[in-house]
This record gives C-alpha cells, sequence and structure tokens, in this order.
C-alpha cells in the first residue's frame, strides 16, 4: 500500500503521506503526537467506557485528517482498542490519503446497512488500525449525521471499543462537526500556524461552546516557535499540542 501525494495549495510545500502518517513521521512529529496522546488519556481518567473524539478545525487544510489518525495510531500502539470514523462525508480525506476504498463507508451505514462489521477497513500502513470510511457522497451528511441511526451506531460500537475518534468538517464550512459534537467526550481543534483566519477561529469556538462540546485542547500544526497569536491567548486554557512538521 501505498500513501497519496499531499497537493496542498499557497505555499505549501508537497510532500507524501507517509512522511507524517503512523511509524514514518518524522522524530519531532512523532513526539508531539504522543504529547497529544498522552494529554487526551489524561483529560479522562476513567478508561472503564469508550471515549469518543472528535477532531475538527476553523477552515479546511489545517491538518485535523492527520491529525486524528496519528492521535488513533499511537493510542492503538499502546494495545487500546481504537477505531477511526472518516465523518467528512463532503470532502472525505481518509481514503485518499490510506489509498483504501472510500464505500461501502459511513453513509452506507447510516442507510441502513446490516452488518457494521464488513465496513471496517484495516490499512496494513497503520498496523491494521481499524477505520471506516466516509462511504458513497450523500445528498445530506447533515442529515444523516443528525438521524437516530448515528446515535445508535455509536453506542453499538463503543461496547467494542477503547477510543474511537471521528474526523469531522470544518466548523466554518458547514453544521456537520457541530451536529456531532453533542455525541463526543470531547472535541479537538486542529489550527494551522499563520494560516488561521483567528476571525473564524474566534467564531468555531463560540459555536461550539453554543453546541455545549466540551473542547479538550488545540493542536497546532506547523508549529515553529511563538505564532501570531501568542500562544493562542485565551485559548490555551484549553491544552496547547505543538507539531512541527505536520500537514
Amino acid at each position: 500500500m501505498k500513501f497519496r501525494k499531499i497537493r496542498k495549495k499557497d505555499n505549501f510545500n508537497t510532500t507524501d503521506y507517509a512522511s507524517v502518517i503512523g511509524k514514518n513521521r518524522s522524530f519531532s512529529t512523532a513526539e508531539a503526537h504522543k504529547r497529544l496522546r498522552t494529554n487526551v488519556m489524561f483529560s479522562f481518567p476513567d478508561e472503564a467506557q469508550c471515549r469518543v473524539i472528535g477532531i475538527t478545525s476553523a477552515m479546511a487544510h489545517e491538518g485535523k485528517t492527520t491529525t486524528a489518525l496519528n492521535l488513533a495510531y499511537d493510542l492503538f500502539q499502546l494495545g487500546k482498542k481504537v477505531l477511526v470514523i472518516d465523518a467528512d462525508m463532503r470532502m472525505s480525506n481518509v481514503a485518499q490519503i490510506l489509498n483504501i476504498n472510500r464505500d461501502p463507508g459511513l453513509s452506507d451505514l447510516l442507510v441502513g446497512a446490516k452488518d457494521g462489521s464488513r465496513y471496517i477497513q484495516m490499512p496494513g500502513e497503520l498496523d491494521s488500525l481499524p477505520i471506516i470510511t466516509s462511504g458513497n457522497p450523500p445528498p445530506n451528511p447533515s442529515e444523516l449525521l443528525a438521524s437516530r441511526r448515528m446515535g445508535i451506531m455509536l453506542d453499538t460500537l463503543k461496547q467494542k471499543y477503547d477510543y474511537i475518534i471521528i474526523d469531522l468538517p470544518p466548523v466554518s464550512a458547514v453544521s456537520d462537526a457541530l451536529i456531532l459534537s453533542k455525541l463526543t467526550d470531547g472535541m479537538i481543534v486542529v489550527v494551522r500556524q499563520d494560516y488561521a483566519d483567528k476571525r473564524l477561529l474566534d467564531d468555531a469556538i463560540r459555536q461550539l461552546h453554543f453546541q455545549e462540546a466540551r473542547i479538550i485542547g488545540f493542536v497546532m500544526n506547523g508549529a515553529r516557535t511563538e505564532s501570531k497569536y501568542g500562544r493562542y491567548g485565551h485559548y490555551s486554557k484549553y491544552g496547547y499540542y505543538a507539531s512541527q512538521d505536520e500537514v
């Protein structure tokens, strides 16, 4: 299996996803994600139940998908039972990054699939980490995510896993992340240094607060030293995890 190439806009360099995913990450990136893993685990001291964690951002192209995959991978490496769900049914990236089939996946499960186990893929590049891709592109992603079936599916999956990591669309783009935030135990907001729009970030945080989402931390991608936000000022109360090379 080969990772696909990253094709990024603006002044970002093109590189391989293999260099920022799983065991092929640089040392600094891997250590940043391990710190994130540690802080996430300490956010939930009771390990007797499954924890559902949503990964979102204010804007697209901030690195939420690679953050979700690496957090899940690092938890998986500790022997935890982990499942990744790609809930970005509009601009799915998980299947493309890992070169696995996009469908069948989440959307197919939500429209009436009976056997959920056959929709779980286990890519070898991530040591057979279980993944549910986004599925066939539906005309109504928000309605599917807000459906009773979504809650029932998560409740069923929670009986089998220690952590469920959900890759969500950006908050500023659509309401999907806000809808699913009600079903999560915590939300992580990914922010790319010198790329994120502060106004959109502020608005995303306000919207998550309005939905009573529990924000457990921020991940800053492309971090070098201090950002133009001064280490994110009032956001730092949620937790701050920096990744130097993440894409």
